[in-house]
Formats: C-alpha cells, sequence, structure tokens
C-alpha cells in the first residue's frame, strides 16, 4: 500500500471521527444529555434524598404489582403502567374502576424514566413519584380506593408489616403516605440506558451511520426545544404552540392553567403506542409529523421523519428485570374486595 493511500484512509478516519466527536458535541449542545454510566452518578441522579434501599424496592415492588391497593382488588399500578408493556397499558384511554375509561381521555404515560420527570401527571400536578403515586389509588375513574382502605388493607396482613419494618425500622407507622412513598421508591430504580447512551457518553459505534443521521436531523428539525434532558421530556410546555392539534377534539383536556401539558418522554418510545395525552396516534411516522405542524410550525417531509424515526428506534433501552413477585396472603381482617 502507497503512501498516498495510506494518508487518505488516515484523513478518512480523521474525518469521521471528528464528524462523530461533532455530533456528541452538537446533541450536548441541543439540551440532550445520557443516563450516566457510573452507577454512582446514576444514583446521586435518582436517589437525591438517599431514600432508596434493596428493601425499600422490594417492598415498592410488591406494592406496584399489588391489586388489592384498588378497591376491587384487582387493578394495581401495573395495570396502566404495565412494565412488561413499556411501563403502559397499549390503549388510547386509561382504563380503571367499573371498567371506566378516564373520563378526560388520558393516556397513561409510561412509568419507566419517569424519575427524570420535572413534573408528574400530564398537567404536572405533582412533583414527585413518591407523591404521584397517590392520586390514581384514590381517583373514582381509576382504582377508587381511600385511604383509610389502603392503609386498612395492608395493615391486615403480618406479612406486609414486617417488610414496612424490615425497610423502615420497628416503630414505622403503616399510613397511606408511607405506602404511596415506597412504591414512588421503586419507580425510581426504573432506568433504561440505552444505546443513544452508550453513543453520549462517548462511544462512537453504537448508534450505525442511518441513526446518528436521524439524531442530526431531529436536533436541525428543533425537536429537542421541548424533547431534551435525560428523559428527552418531562417538562412543562405549551400544547398547541403555533399549529392547530388534529385530534384537539379527542377528550377535553386543556393541561395545566397555562395551557402547559408534560412532554412525554421519547425514551422506548416504539413500545408506548398510541402517542399523545389523549391517545390519538398510533403511528410513530405520523406523531413526528403531527409535532412538526402543532408545535414547531414546519412540515416534516415522508424522508426527514422516516429519519427521525430510526433514531427514536435507538432509544428503546434496556430493561431492569424485574420478575412479578409473590404477594402476602389476604387475612381474615382483610376487607373484601368491593365492586361498589
Amino acid at each position: 500500500m502507497n503512501i498516498f493511500k495510506l494518508a487518505s484512509i488516515s484523513l478518512l478516519a480523521s474525518t469521521l471521527l471528528l464528524a462523530e466527536n461533532s455530533l456528541i458535541d452538537k446533541a450536548k449542545t441541543a439540551g440532550l444529555q445520557p443516563i450516566p454510566a457510573d452507577k454512582a452518578a446514576l444514583m446521586k441522579l435518582i436517589d437525591p434524598n438517599h431514600t432508596i434501599s434493596e428493601a425499600k424496592v422490594a417492598l415498592g415492588k410488591q406494592l406496584f404489582f399489588e391489586p388489592r391497593l384498588s378497591k376491587s382488588s384487582i387493578i394495581s399500578c401495573n395495570t396502566c403502567h404495565n412494565l412488561g408493556l413499556g411501563g403502559v397499558d397499549g390503549v388510547p384511554a386509561a382504563v380503571g374502576h367499573h371498567w371506566t375509561a378516564n373520563p378526560h381521555h388520558l393516556n397513561s404515560p409510561t412509568v419507566y424514566n419517569a424519575v427524570f420527570f420535572d413534573k408528574q401527571f400530564w398537567d404536572g400536578r405533582s412533583p414527585t413519584l413518591e407523591d404521584q403515586a397517590q392520586g390514581p389509588m384514590q381517583a373514582n375513574p381509576e382504582m377508587a380506593a381511600p385511604k383509610a382502605l389502603v392503609e386498612k388493607r395492608i395493615n391486615s396482613m403480618p406479612e406486609y408489616v414486617k417488610s414496612f419494618q424490615n425497610a423502615y425500622g420497628k416503630e414505622v407507622k403503616i399510613n397511606f403516605e408511607t405506602i404511596t412513598a415506597t412504591i414512588g421508591i421503586f419507580e425510581r430504580t426504573l432506568v433504561t440506558p440505552s444505546r443513544f447512551d452508550s453513543f453520549l457518553n462517548g462511544d462512537k459505534e453504537a448508534l450505525n451511520a442511518a441513526e446518528k443521521e436521524g439524531l442530526s436531523v431531529f436536533i436541525d428539525k428543533g425537536c429537542t426545544s421541548c424533547h431534551k434532558g435525560i428523559a428527552l421530556g418531562g417538562t412543562m410546555q405549551t400544547f398547541p404552540a403555533v399549529g392547530k392539534y388534529s385530534y384537539a377534539n379527542v377528550g377535553d383536556f386543556k393541561g395545566d392553567k397555562n395551557g402547559k401539558v408534560k412532554v412525554p418522554t421519547l425514551r422506548n418510545i416504539v413500545q408506548t403506542a398510541p402517542y399523545f395525552h389523549n391517545g390519538a396516534i398510533w403511528s410513530l411516522k405520523e406523531a413526528v409529523q403531527e409535532m412538526g405542524k402543532t408545535q414547531l410550525g414546519i412540515k416534516i417531509s415522508e424522508a426527514d421523519s422516516d429519519k427521525i424515526v430510526t433514531f427514536l428506534k435507538a432509544l428503546t433501552g434496556k430493561k431492569p428485570e424485574i420478575g412479578y413477585p409473590q404477594l402476602p396472603t389476604s387475612t381474615e381482617r382483610t376487607p373484601k374486595p368491593d365492586f361498589k
């Protein structure tokens, strides 16, 4: 091989390396952040108040799958946030007590990576996962369980009492707030690092050429104006911003008092259809084009939409291994299922 060919190969390799470094810098400048590869750095993010422990997470997992936290004893957190289905239920509007669809036609957002959201619920009314867990449990169209019923059910089972004492100490008060906070602690661990994170963390080969091109188009079109940070979402933004939402007549949800709606995460997005707060769009490509029209005031072409979707597929992350937990046995003191 002559010296000119060697020089050409070396130049090409240097150019590709510079392009990849440039794309990583471009992504970070646009506000995209990776899930930290370092465990200590990750724990600092997901557990700022040092509430996570092995015992609390194990107990929180049981409670997340516990249907007796609902009035009917057949609906659990996992019913709407199915950890085997991308953390969602796969239907346009959440279905709860009495087989009731959400009265505002609201879609169940994924619980995976929700720890990185600034706010919880579509209207952002809850600041933390621990606080958020209190809402669906009490809501009549969801789990329909009053606080007192939840407390009585859990305290009636000696195995749960022992687990709470093991997690929090012998003097723990097993009340509604402690029960729901424990679910939130478990949810903090539902983090799914992807190849996208590996790329931003310095692995130049983690994304292929088409995915890198899709990432570049995603940034250039302005998608990162809302979908940024570690969650690629999770903040409150005006919706619709500049154009009319094609499915605004599905449900009556208008956002918070300022017309802002929580931006859904794009992580694992191929697993969380249907899309938008009212679950009105099933096609990811259509969702991308609708966002261009509604939020950016632009028409995203067929070709560019395909490129963006190719990138979005690279956001599918590795899920933590979660076996279905065995739950404590009910006792004679455990309040019976109530279907009223």
